[in-house]
């Protein structure tokens, strides 16, 4: 274990894959020189695409494991790396109250107005200042040091802004991977080329003129921000905010004092692009200044990464609400448990509790009350509190099942690795996978992960299902005792193949030799007793080649050596690739479809506290594994309701992508809301859909749309799909409208 202090930018950390790591671990675990399990050179395969570029959305300690510099020198100078691989450097920068490792660099592209078809590209770190760009341009295209150049910053076809000040890093400037870098050099007579570079003059001029629909405007994709102009675009066609935002009232309720507040400016950066977004004049609008104050305030959102609508609607709800809080001092108030008062007096007093404490716009519009009942197991106590939300996150019925997709490999060695896909259970175990293959095949088999032309992994038949991934390439292969008594030892036999390289005859009768694995490795078993020299070599001479084996602790590895003319002679790489698929592949996977009622109805249910989540029972005096019950007691003029397709648990994690059916006009909360009609300021409980933000994807990457439904204002179930990149919303003249009933925001 080496040491390294870490200095801020000047120290650096290494990517090595994850496989080759694990690999080396245990490798070094065990101790044996002679191992199978012996890394070889560094390999970084699985992290690079074409051209050695880093692919996109590598996760720490699942696809890669970072190394000190010293520990990477070590590495490096014990093992070497495969030809050609370049080091995967990183950075390690300082970001507001954290260090984090630089992963991807910001990529930009580099040229000069006088020459646009130049392009070139250069890696900077966020912690870069924009001046440092211009020295490597300067130096780059040859442009003198004492020249007066200016840049411009370049993000998509119809957005170019002026980089006033150089001195600013780009994380403050917003700059992310993609956008182009324009230098231009002050003429000798003292003028400038163009007062903006001629790729943007036509866009920019039309932009001046332009009179379109108020609101029906595009935001521009900063990098990877379509969940944050997903977001934006909702609340945009949110009829009361926006109009309280055009009509200034937001300028007399600025709370600049409110310690949980953003001092005003999330809700000035706020306005600044609503109004933009509804003056006419846009096409689409940059939302760089609001991005920046919201990274400023909220450090997850720093850069350029993708994130989670919600999350982020979440955030900026809070710090509307804090900005805007007309509260200025508040108060302490001590909370009181029902104690058999009636639900109507209780929740009556926890609302006004709460509108002590906060009001604001946010709150007018989008706070709705829960009602919360908790049972103690042991002793029957009911706790009964009335509780604000701002958004109701539903729950999806989760699955029990996982389709899988494995390659079957038969004993027969004429027979091609048929792809199948098999249901079993998701809390299953690898013993489940095989008798759902089983079913198909009727043989017993072992379980394997393969990668680099070794095995991965072997799993046993009790290992959890959850620890093989989707990614993974699992191949599953017919196993065929030949032991004849029941006292008879078997092995399990791994066998590899290797080609010769850089053989060298000494004349002694000695030679030298390296090899490097290819094809499919197999497992076999037989008996120990057949564990010999002669016994192998016979066993693999019809696969016409010399056979070298050893053996390690456990099962036996055999690799099978291949002369590189015999190589090429008789093994075809092509016809070694190919795979067969088994009908079921054929069979289109059936996606649930579930209505938003079945999602409404489910949140409300009972449940059990997890042990990790106890509830302290006031009577037991202590923690106990209650029983909860929420129920909507009053819903608000705007609900946001949450799908919650993200499922996580101790072993697995998964989007789940069951379709959610939900009607555009007069969702209906009538049968699950609490207050019932007749009670004074009834809230509504029938809703008209306004807005959807959508997430396409998986865990690790996607992007995010919005759709608007201009129900409640006026014009019917027009739908507009701005996809954030294209920009080109479509829709007609509206108008706000005095319609009151509920919107809905999904």
């Amino acid at each position: 274990t080496t040491k390294v202090e870490c200095y801020s930018s000047l120290c650096y950390r290494y990517l090595v894959g994850r496989r080759w790591f694990d690999l080396w671990e245990e490798y070094v675990k065990t101790g044996d020189q002679n191992s199978s399990s012996f890394p070889g050179r560094i390999n970084n395969t699985e992290l690079f695409e074409n051209s050695y570029r880093l692919k996109e959305r590598l996760v720490e300690n699942e696809d890669f494991v970072l190394f000190p510099a010293e520990a990477w020198h070590k590495l490096l100078s014990w093992y070497g790396m495969v030809d050609e691989q370049p080091a995967l450097e990183r950075k390690v920068i300082d970001l507001p109250s954290t260090l984090k490792v630089e992963i991807y660099p910001v990529e930009i592209f580099l040229c000069l107005h006088s020459n646009m078809d130049d392009v070139e590209t250069e890696q900077f770190s966020r912690t870069d200042t924009i001046l440092a760009i211009q020295k490597v341009m300067q130096k780059r295209f040859e442009v003198a040091e004492d020249a007066e150049p200016r840049l411009w910053m370049k993000s998509s076809d119809t957005s170019c802004e002026r980089l006033r000040n150089i001195h600013v890093t780009l994380l403050d400037a917003c700059l992310s991977s993609g956008m182009t870098m324009i230098m231009e050099v002050r003429n000798s007579d003292g003028t400038w080329p163009s007062s903006r570079p001629q790729i943007m003059r036509n866009s920019v001029d039309e932009q001046d003129t332009y009179r379109g629909q108020p609101g029906v405007c595009g935001l521009t994709n900063l990098g990877n921000t379509c969940f944050m102009n997903s977001a934006l675009q909702c609340l945009s066609n949110t009829p009361p905010l926006t109009e309280y935002f055009l009509r200034n009232s937001y300028l007399d309720e600025l709370n600049f004092n409110n310690p949980l507040g953003m001092k005003g400016e999330i809700a000035e950066a706020y306005a600044d692009v609503i109004k933009q977004m509804w003056s006419g004049r846009h096409y689409s609008v940059v939302p760089r200044i609001f991005k920046t104050k919201v990274g400023h305030f909220a450090s997850q959102f720093l850069g350029y990464q993708q994130h989670d609508s919600q999350e982020l609607l979440s955030f900026l709800l809070d710090g509307l609400h804090e900005d805007l809080n007309r509260v200025k001092n508040k108060e302490y108030i001590e909370l009181r448990d029902a104690d058999g008062r009636p639900d109507q007096e209780v929740a009556e007093e926890a609302w006004r509790n709460h509108r002590r404490r906060n009001d604001s716009v946010i709150v007018d519009t989008f706070h709705g009350l829960f009602k919360s009942t908790l049972v103690c197991p042991e002793c029957h106590k009911v706790s009964v509190t009335f509780d604000p939300f701002c958004y109701l996150s539903v729950p999806l019925p989760v699955s029990k099942e996982r389709v899988m997709e494995v390659f079957f490999v038969s004993l027969d060695p004429l027979s091609k690795p048929v792809q199948h896909r098999v249901v079993v259970p998701k809390a299953g175990k690898v013993i489940d996978l095989c008798m759902a293959l089983s079913q198909a095949t009727g043989i017993p088999m072992v379980v394997a992960d393969v990668f680099n032309h070794r095995f991965y992994k072997i799993y046993h038949v009790d290992e959890s299902l959850s620890c093989i991934l989707d990614r993974d390439d699992i191949f599953v292969y017919e196993i065929s005792s030949t032991c004849e008594g029941e006292d008879e030892e078997e092995v399990l036999l791994a066998v590899y193949m290797r080609e010769r390289s850089h053989y060298r005859d000494y004349g002694s009768g000695g030679s030298n030799y390296s090899t490097t694995l290819f094809g499919h490795p197999l497992l076999m078993a037989l008996p120990r007793a057949q564990c010999t020299r002669d016994s192998l070599y016979q066993l693999f001479l019809q696969h016409g080649s010399n056979v070298l084996w050893h053996h390690l602790a456990a099962p036996l590895y055999v690799a099978i050596d291949w002369d590189p003319d015999m190589k090429k002679k008789y093994y075809n790489e092509n016809e070694a690739e190919k795979y067969v698929k088994d009908q079921s592949m054929d069979v289109p996977q059936q996606q649930t479809t579930v209505q938003l009622q079945e999602c409404i109805e489910l949140f409300t249910t009972v449940e059990t506290l997890e042990e990790e989540n106890p509830w302290y029972c006031p009577t037991c005096k202590k923690h106990q594994l209650a029983t909860k019950k929420l129920d909507l007691w009053s819903l608000p003029e705007v609900l946001i309701i949450h799908l919650k397709r993200f499922s996580y648990t101790k072993y697995s994690r998964e989007k789940l992508d069951t379709i959610v059916d939900f009607p555009l006009r007069h969702l209906d909360f009538s049968g699950c809301l609490l207050r019932k009609a007749g009670t004074d300021c009834e809230p509504p409980s029938r809703y008209d859909l306004i807005a959807v933000s959508n997430h396409y994807g998986g865990l690790r990457d996607g992007h995010c749309t919005f759709h608007s439904f201009y129900i409640n204002w006026g014009l019917g179930a027009l739908l507009k799909d701005t996809s954030v990149m294209d920009c080109q919303p479509r829709g007609s003249n509206r108008q706000p409208s005095s319609h009151r009933a509920g919107s809905l925001t999904i």
